[in-house]
């Protein structure tokens, strides 16, 4: 596909009040990325030219797509003088003949649900999809199957209320029709904004083409309230665990698992019930068990779990990870760590055995430090490793030990106990109880 034909522009620019939150609406997160994220993603597969209209918390919604993209033009909307949709397009220049216009609430766009646009080469082609409810949204008045106007809902009669075929958001423009309309949109409606929908009503009057696309809702779903929030998460959920299943992923009751989008997965891996994968985390040939959380993390040929929890930056290979152990910001290769276990800024090499209550305690109120473990070492249960602190090779440290910062040499015993003191009968003293 030519990405020079056509020019997209998202309207990111709204508060979203009916989402009671503080944040810009388009920064909401499905599945581990804003809204507005998976939107231009869809896009740039299909459009080398696009635009994002901002306004509320411009400076925010900049900041965070930064982050991801650096080939997208903002255009800041002058929301005060020129407010709505049609506002939104007023200082939009796009450099392609054709322009799509999106908008940025509706994160379930794939590129695929796009191509419909494009396929056709009328003057204007509107989205549509009929709802036994089309209660909020704007209403499609069609006749021989071409657009006569669009009304909102707030304007709207009870004879155009009744109609069940809707407004789905979407419109492919001409350039041409862009650039003669958008200058003539006015305000004089019952909101006071500048429609995007009166450029139909313009056109019509004036004999342009105007065709409507049939498309799902699914796609096109808008995300108004938490609750659209809720349901788009769960549509997004199945499309990235049905996509990894396809690949060859063994899922156990997928239902109950969390897998955000920028998770992936090599080789033939496991992953049980109830597990959360977040991040861009990258599991290899690996088996992660029931409720196991995973950050931002490694695993290659290994297995976690059940209910353990690798933090961000850890990298795990050739390693068991056991229940309740967690890991943060560690290199593991070739390590058992069974059980109840907190390994954090840590490097652990290959034949090391974690024992149960084992501990790195990497921080000191004031700076994290480092724990760095040899290859073939033996930690006994309940040990307490106080970084910054390095292990040699071939080392046993008994259980029960605290091992403070410094170096404990290759082939050594570490050992640190106080010495055990037994009082006879004090049991029967304490509770005042016979022999």
């Amino acid at each position: 596909m030519n990405k020079n034909n056509i020019s997209i522009v998202i309207l990111a620019a709204g508060k979203g009040s009916r989402m009671k939150s503080p944040k810009a609406k388009v920064l909401h997160n499905i599945s581990g990325k804003p809204m507005l994220y998976h939107i231009i993603k869809a896009s740039r597969e299909i459009s080398n030219d696009i635009s994002v209209v901002v306004a509320h918390q411009k400076e925010k919604v900049i900041e965070e797509m930064g982050k991801y993209f650096n080939d997208i033009t903002f255009v800041e909307q002058d929301a005060q003088n020129f407010p709505g949709t049609g506002g939104a397009m007023k200082n939009v220049a796009p450099k392609n003949e054709k322009v799509l216009v999106l908008n940025g609430d509706m994160p379930l766009i794939t590129a695929d649900a796009l191509r419909g646009f494009l396929e056709l080469d009328d003057d204007i082609i509107m989205s549509i999809f009929d709802l036994e409810d089309p209660n909020g949204y704007g209403r499609v008045i069609i006749k021989d199957n071409h657009v006569q106007y669009i009304v909102e809902q707030k304007d709207a009669n009870d004879a155009e209320l009744n109609t069940t075929t809707v407004n789905a958001g979407i419109y492919a423009f001409s350039k041409d029709v862009i650039e003669k309309y958008i200058p003539l949109l006015s305000d004089d409606n019952a909101q006071q904004e500048y429609y995007l929908t009166d450029v139909i009503s313009m056109a019509k009057k004036d004999g342009l083409s105007i065709v409507p696309l049939l498309v799902d809702e699914e796609h096109f779903k808008g995300v108004n309230s938490k609750k659209d929030l809720a349901d788009s998460e769960e549509i997004m959920q199945n499309r990235i665990k049905t996509k990894w299943m396809e690949a060859g992923v063994i899922m156990q009751l997928p239902s109950t698992i969390y897998i955000e989008e920028g998770v992936t997965f090599e080789g033939e891996s496991i992953v049980e019930n109830g597990c959360r994968l977040t991040g861009n985390s990258k599991i290899i040939n690996s088996h992660i068990k029931a409720h196991s959380v995973v950050e931002e993390s490694t695993l290659i040929n290994s297995d976690c779990g059940p209910m353990a929890h690798l933090r961000p930056l850890s990298h795990i290979q050739e390693t068991h990870i056991g229940n309740f152990v967690e890991v943060k910001k560690s290199t593991l290769k070739g390590v058992k760590a069974g059980h109840l276990s907190y390994l954090g800024d840590s490097e652990i090499d290959e034949g090391t055995n974690i024992g149960a209550g084992t501990i790195t305690c990497n921080y000191d109120g004031m700076k994290k430090y480092k724990t760095i473990i040899g290859k073939n070492v033996f930690i006994g249960s309940d040990s307490q490793l106080v970084a910054p602190v390095t292990i040699e090779d071939d080392v046993m440290i008994a259980a029960g030990t605290t091992v403070t910062s410094g170096t404990i040499e290759k082939g050594s015993l570490a050992l640190s106990r106080t010495k055990l003191k037994t009082i006879a009968n004090f049991y029967y003293k304490f509770f005042g109880k016979k022999q």
